[in-house]
């Protein structure tokens, strides 16, 4: 019950965000989405190294100086999945004109939502491989940690739910269609949690390539979608600041409740 309330939080999180397309009347302001996306830059970056490549170093001790080629090996195989995924699937992120991935018929909503679920599979696959760790008794990985990881993905899902839902609103979908995207958008973090454990138990040797697998993967998002999305425009250092304030707040999380 535990492993399934913090596979859960997160993609709460995306949908009570995306909930806010019942509140608001307006689309959010350039100066939001910014702040928005660096506090979610900051979440990203400060998980991927307290609770995923630090942890993955930890519990490769027993290879001395090459303690950290498991978190090494891992990390770059997360960043070529995304890059493939990248190429692979046609989407479009929010704010830009110009679809990324192969060409396709797909219409600008579809490929809002796609992103965003790209975006979000490193995420779930992180949640997932903290809880297999947890649940396989790894000394380095506690139940406190574990939900530690799900709370600041959480945290930063709900702006993203926001992100996705208001722009669909505002290309003219209706409320209950762009809440609903926003949440669709959040669907996969859960299934990519408890794929991930499945995976992970049968191969608990290989708990280091896993983590750092989700941190590679988490690390490409962040500098391929939310740095340039934070730092574009006037004020760019909006988006810096967030970034900090959200690193700050995974770190301490991270290590006060770690």
């Amino acid at each position: 019950m535990e492993t399934f309330l913090g596979i859960m939080i997160p993609f709460l999180g995306t949908a009570l965000g995306a909930a806010c397309v019942f509140f608001m009347k307006k689309s959010l302001g350039d100066l939001v989405q910014r702040s928005l996306a660096g506090f979610a830059a900051g979440v990203m970056v400060a998980a991927s190294i307290w609770s995923l490549l630090i942890p993955a170093i930890e519990q490769s001790e027993g290879m001395g100086k090459l303690s950290f080629l498991p978190a090494f090996i891992g990390f770059w195989v997360g960043v070529l999945f995304l890059l493939l995924l990248d190429h692979l699937i046609p989407h479009l992120h929010v704010g830009s004109e110009q679809a990324e991935g192969p060409k396709s018929r797909l219409g600008r909503t579809t490929m809002m939502v796609l992103a965003v679920t790209l975006h979000n599979i490193p995420e779930g696959m992180a949640v997932g491989v903290m809880y297999a760790g947890f649940l396989a008794g790894n000394a380095q990985i506690t139940a406190a940690s574990a939900l530690v990881l799900s709370l600041g993905i959480a945290i930063q899902n709900f702006p993203e739910g926001a992100i996705i839902s208001m722009p669909l609103r505002a290309e003219g979908e209706s409320k209950g269609r762009a809440f609903l995207g926003g949440v669709l958008s959040g669907v996969v973090e859960p299934i990519g949690a408890v794929l991930t454990i499945l995976a992970a138990q049968l191969v608990i040797p290989a708990l280091p390539y896993f983590l750092s697998f989700a941190a590679g993967a988490m690390l490409y998002v962040v500098v391929e979608e939310l740095i340039p999305e934070m730092s574009q425009g006037k004020h760019s250092n909006i988006g810096t600041i967030f970034f900090a304030v959200g690193f700050s707040v995974m770190m301490t999380l991270d290590v006060a409740l770690g």
